[in-house]
């Protein structure tokens, strides 16, 4: 890359809205489509798990593939960005049709519906996520300017996120009410709600998008060896620090998706009453604020004094100690929301710096795989990336439909619609709320802990490693390019 021509304030800008844009699709997606599908429209939570879990197993093929295909791809405006721009055009068109599903097919239609159009939206995220990310490498050489974009790139991921976990049950009803019959029910209101707010959020994708592709210009020209699926999953294996942090992030990231799963049955069925979803946006809004803040105060205050790997470690015992303390309120007598503050300030404030880290770590390790296996592979380690959220995603929904199956949680199955006006939670079995608070405490923190043991066994690329291994990488580069090319 020529060091001279650094990025724009515009081209930073715009890079940055892609992430929002993305990661508000995928929040959505993540944190309501067993929601949709289960409680709304009826779909059985097991078949729900199932369907969101296979779609998982085949995006484990799909999406190293597509790194494959992005690394091949020759173009005038280059090897990213036409693939960010149909992926968003048709992932887009996806997520809303996902979220448009006919409520009066039969059970068995609709679970057709969900599974085809789930899996098509995996393949479509697919085709936008991996180009995103595999440009990171291609704009920085490593270090600080590599660290510096990731951050800006997460933190507005993390703004994408925050911004779904906030406004959508905010936004959801109202639009329903705006646009459903007039002695339409409570679930019919959400459920035309759902459609309306995934068209605004499928719109503001593709305008982000369309802003990073104007704004954001390849400037690596280096090819890029492609290589075939058996190689590609070769070099993984052989980039121990790659498959160390993918693992990492699959055991954090299911951790946290099953608590997001079940968090609004948390507050439907157990925290309970007609305000529940004034509380729920209530708890939402201030975890988004958190998240947020994290990456963009709390991440930067603390790198001044401490290294990522010990700001991982720190964010993984927030953590803990965030999801222990929830367990602990679940059984006193919930009555005020702002008492769970307490919780959500260490698991949303950990989360946000978490994404960030991971993704630095995963940068990383393509300067590694290079060094070690002499080949960079930029496409081919975001594909990981991914591939292992949107699995711990599948991980986590399989968890939360059994959760919901087991504890026999949905609408419509547990009181009369006239009880229900007055207390969702009435008719609720206690037993059914503590499996409940169980599954969304316990689970996490047992997956929290076992990726501390296990990065403290394998993680190996420290700050000090990876200034190392950026000056072996340039110092090869240099012996091995022509003479008269290493100014």
């Amino acid at each position: 890359m020529d060091n001279s021509q650094k990025l724009t304030g515009r081209a930073k800008l715009s890079y940055a809205l892609g992430a929002v844009g993305k990661d508000m699709v995928y929040m959505l997606s993540a944190s309501y489509v067993l929601y949709y599908f289960q409680d709304l429209l009826g779909v059985a939570p097991i078949a729900m798990g199932i369907i969101l879990m296979v779609a998982r197993v085949f995006d484990a093929f799909n999406d190293p593939i597509m790194g494959v295909i992005v690394a091949k791809t020759k173009t005038r405006w280059g090897k990213f960005r036409p693939w960010l721009l149909i992926g968003t055009l048709t992932n887009a068109v996806v997520l809303y049709l996902m979220f448009a599903a006919p409520p009066a097919m039969d059970a068995a239609g609709l679970v057709a519906y969900a599974a085809v159009f789930y899996i098509l939206w995996g393949v479509t995220y697919t085709m936008m996520d991996i180009p995103y990310w595999s440009m990171i490498p291609a704009f920085t050489e490593g270090g600080r300017e590599r660290e510096n974009l990731t951050t800006l790139a997460r933190t507005s991921a993390g703004v994408g996120s925050a911004i779904i976990t906030v406004f959508t049950m905010m936004f959801v009803p109202k639009l329903g009410e705006l646009f459903a019959a007039a002695d339409a029910g409570n679930k019919a209101i959400e459920i035309e709600g759902f459609k309306w707010f995934s068209l605004i959020v499928a719109a503001l994708f593709v305008l982000f998008t369309v802003l990073t592709c104007l704004n954001v210009k390849e400037k690596s020209t280096a090819e890029m060896k492609t290589v075939s699926v058996g190689q590609m999953f070769r070099a993984l294996i052989q980039n121990d620090q790659a498959m160390t942090v993918t693992i990492a992030i699959v055991l954090i990231n299911t951790s946290i998706y099953i608590t997001s799963n079940l968090v609004i049955y948390f507050f439907k069925y157990d925290f309970g009453t007609t305000g529940w979803n004034d509380a729920y946006v209530l708890f939402n809004m201030f975890g988004g604020a958190m998240q947020v803040l994290s990456m963009m105060v709390m991440y930067p205050l603390l790198r001044r004094k401490f290294t990522s790997l010990q700001i991982f470690y720190i964010c993984l015992g927030m953590a803990v100690a965030g999801y222990a303390v929830l367990l602990g309120l679940a059984f006193t007598s919930m009555s005020v929301v702002y008492v769970l503050f307490i919780p959500a300030f260490f698991i949303f404030s950990a989360n946000g710096m978490l994404t960030v880290i991971t993704t630095v770590f995963l940068a990383n390790t393509v300067d590694y795989g290079e060094l070690k296996n002499n080949r960079r592979d930029e496409s081919v380690i975001f594909s990981m990336q991914t591939f292992v959220v949107k699995l711990a995603s599948g991980i986590a929904a399989l968890a939360a439909s059994i959760c919901l199956s087991v504890n026999h949680l949905q609408a419509g199955t547990e009181v009369s619609e006239a009880d229900k006006l007055v207390d969702w939670s009435l008719g609720v079995a206690e037993s059914a709320k503590v499996g409940l608070r169980m599954t969304m405490t316990i689970i996490p923190i047992v997956g929290l802990l076992v990726a501390v043991f296990w990065f403290r066994k394998k993680f190996i690329l420290t700050d000090e490693k990876v200034r190392e291994v950026a000056a072996e990488v340039a110092a090869r580069r240099a012996e091995s390019a022509p003479d008269g090319e290493n100014g």
